[in-house]
């Protein structure tokens, strides 16, 4: 799969994340705390599960493409835990460019040997 599509894919996820979040937050508060019903939980617990795998990995997955190193990988994976982090952690990525694919990364330049 491109670079280019992996990013997309990892973005798309990320915010998708953060959304089924806020459903499985809105399940939890009906049905545990207004105890009206569990129908909520019951529809957005495996939404937010498949999403979570696939936020996992993306995660992985663009940072071995992107060559991410262990710290910023690990922040990845930690960022797909607490609500809504995925988003900030796309967001800090991107303008960090280091969810920049390779041919949109500026070109190091060479230093002469000798």
């Amino acid at each position: 799969m491109p670079a280019r599509t992996q990013i997309l894919l990892f973005k798309a996820v990320a915010v998708a994340e953060a959304v089924s979040w806020a459903g499985l937050l809105v399940g939890m508060y009906l049905k545990h705390v207004a105890g009206t019903t569990e129908r909520g939980v019951e529809i957005f617990g495996p939404i937010h599960g498949g999403i979570f795998l696939a936020y996992v990995a993306l995660a992985l997955l663009v940072a071995r493409t992107l060559r991410w190193g262990v710290p910023v990988t690990l922040v990845a994976l930690a960022c797909s835990i607490p609500p809504f982090a995925t988003l900030f952690f796309e967001l800090w990525a991107a303008r960090t460019g280091r969810l920049a694919a390779p041919a949109d990364r500026a070109p190091r330049e060479h230093q002469p040997v000798g």
